[in-house]
Formats: C-alpha cells, sequence, structure tokens
C-alpha cells in the first residue's frame, strides 16, 4: 500500500513530461468519475454541467466541436441521450481518439431507457475501461505501463462507491415490491435496483420525447396518485412543463411524498457517489417519513453554457 501512495504521488511528475491526456465527456458525471481515475495526468472537460439546462434541447457550437475533435478520449451515453455527440464524432478528430460509448458498456440496445447513469452497474463498468485505456495512453507516451496507479484509483473509486451499494441493498430488503410513479423515466433503473414497482411508464417515455400523453394515460397516472396506490412520485426537476407541474401539486394535494431527480448532477453534490446517496437518503426519508414535497424544489443555479475554457 504504502508504495502504490508513492506512486500516486509521483505521478503527475511523471506525467507532466508528456502531453497531458485530453478526456472529454458529453455529460458531466461521466466526467467526474473520469478526473477521479485519471487524476492530474489528464484534464477534463464536462459539456452538460447545468442541472437546470434541458439535455434534450442541447445544441453543440463550434467549441464543443473542436474539444471532441482535440480529445484523446470521448465519454458519451449513448441510446440517443445526446445524439450530437454522434454527429460530432462523425467529422473525424485526432489520430488514435478513444471513444467510449457508455450505454455499450453495459449492453443497454437502442430503444432502452438512455438513463442508464442511475444503473448502479453502470459506473463501475466505465472505471475498468478508463483504466485500461489510460494505461494504454500512458505506456504509449513513456514507453513503460502504469498500470499500478490507474487499477489503485479504480479500487479508491469501488471503495468509494460501497455506500451505494450498501444502501440500495438495504432499501431493496425493507421496501422491495413498492409500487411508486415517476414524472419521466429519469430514476427507473434505480427504482428497479431497489426492487420497486414502477406504474405509468408509457406516460414517462412520452414526456420524456415531448410527445403528449393520451388522455386515457394522464387519466390512469392521476388515478394511481393516491397513498393507497404509489408511495412515491419520483419527478424530474431539471426538465419540466405544464403537464408535470399539474401532477406534482395533485401528489402533494393528495399527501404522495415526492422525491425531487435530476439528469445532471447538482453543483452541491462534489461527486457522483454523493448524488447518488443524496437521492437514495432522500426516497429512504420519503418512505420513512411520508413528506409530501422536496425540500429543493427550486433549482437557483442560472443557466450557462458548456465548461469550456
Amino acid at each position: 500500500m504504502r508504495a502504490l501512495l508513492c506512486l500516486i504521488a509521483l505521478f503527475p511528475c511523471l506525467g507532466a513530461r508528456a502531453d497531458t491526456i485530453r478526456i472529454v465527456a458529453a455529460e458531466n458525471f461521466y466526467g467526474g468519475v473520469a478526473h477521479e481515475i485519471a487524476g492530474d495526468t489528464a484534464t477534463v472537460t464536462s459539456i452538460l454541467t447545468n442541472p437546470n439546462q434541458d439535455p434534450h434541447e442541447f445544441t453543440s457550437d463550434a467549441a464543443t466541436a473542436k474539444a471532441v475533435a482535440d480529445a484523446d478520449i470521448v465519454i458519451y451515453n449513448g441510446l440517443g441521450y445526446d445524439g450530437w455527440m454522434d454527429k460530432l464524432l462523425g467529422v473525424g478528430g485526432k489520430k488514435g481518439r478513444i471513444v467510449i460509448r457508455v450505454a455499450d458498456l453495459i449492453g443497454a440496445k437502442d430503444g432502452d431507457n438512455p438513463h442508464i447513469w442511475y444503473d448502479p452497474q453502470t459506473m463501475p463498468a466505465l472505471v475498468d475501461r478508463l483504466a485500461i485505456e489510460l494505461e494504454k495512453l500512458k505506456e504509449e507516451a513513456h514507453g513503460v505501463s502504469k498500470q499500478l496507479i490507474y487499477e489503485f484509483r479504480s479500487e479508491l473509486f469501488r471503495k468509494s462507491f460501497e455506500p451505494i451499494t450498501s444502501e440500495v441493498a438495504s432499501l431493496k430488503a425493507q421496501y422491495g415490491g413498492t409500487t411508486v410513479t415517476a414524472t419521466e423515466p429519469v430514476f427507473g433503473y434505480m427504482s428497479s435496483a431497489l426492487g420497486f414497482k414502477m406504474l405509468n411508464y408509457d406516460f414517462q417515455v412520452n414526456i420524456m420525447n415531448d410527445t403528449e400523453p393520451s388522455a386515457a394515460q394522464t387519466a390512469a397516472f392521476e388515478k394511481s396518485l393516491d397513498p393507497k396506490t404509489v408511495k412515491i412520485l419520483f419527478y424530474n426537476k431539471q426538465v419540466t412543463d405544464p403537464t408535470t407541474e399539474r401532477l406534482k401539486k395533485l401528489a402533494i394535494a393528495a399527501d404522495v411524498p415526492i422525491v425531487g431527480v435530476t439528469e445532471t448532477q447538482p453543483a452541491s453534490q462534489k461527486t457522483y457517489v454523493d448524488w447518488m446517496m443524496s437521492e437514495l437518503h432522500a426516497t429512504e426519508d420519503a418512505l420513512d417519513h411520508h413528506a409530501g414535497s422536496f425540500p429543493d424544489d427550486q433549482l437557483s443555479t442560472p443557466a450557462a453554457p458548456a465548461n469550456f475554457p
């Protein structure tokens, strides 16, 4: 262990002898995890960073295109969630550029729920792949393998991930089989991991795709907003419209607990693990205390462009 810690301390100096690796992530939660594994050996740029921004309405610009073209590693979600990235990758880029489509790492297929970062298996899979690719790049630059460094950082991430695994197991054991619903399928994979029964999925998909739900779907959703039927409404507080706002008000009036979730990691949550634990704790609180709404209903962060230098 002491030897590995010494290597960690020395690694930034070794990395300075060659060009720093450039990583571009379409979403900030992938960028944050990339930074945890790459450390000072890479600069990481995340494109979607603002929890007030509708990811589905993002359009790329010249700065985005240049960052993607110059990157050594590009990480994006896939499944149509960040389709603009496919276009940017299609115009060419740096020779030898590594492209990681996260959906491929867990076997997700087109047409699946795109919010795969809520699946507890996704980030560990990304970390494993990143460690391999970073090792290759550093070996090419220095002629020696830095495998132990990246393996060590991967292990540190897995250790930090353990609270998520533990909390999911605990909630599933206590609340597995609980019936819930949601305005969009953002929390869907985590809901499945918790053993919840999700209602109104077709409605959620229509809202996600900016399609008007049918009258029958809307009526079924409204009918389900009864504490005798559902125990939580998961509410996408990042992307709202009059329909979802109305459903939230109906849930509050019916005394159905609401848990707010986001598609982009909030600035107040410093790591992916912090973010997931915050939402898992909110879920537990809603089930334990039957809270009628969530305290951070209104986001105050102003809209901002991507964090390019």
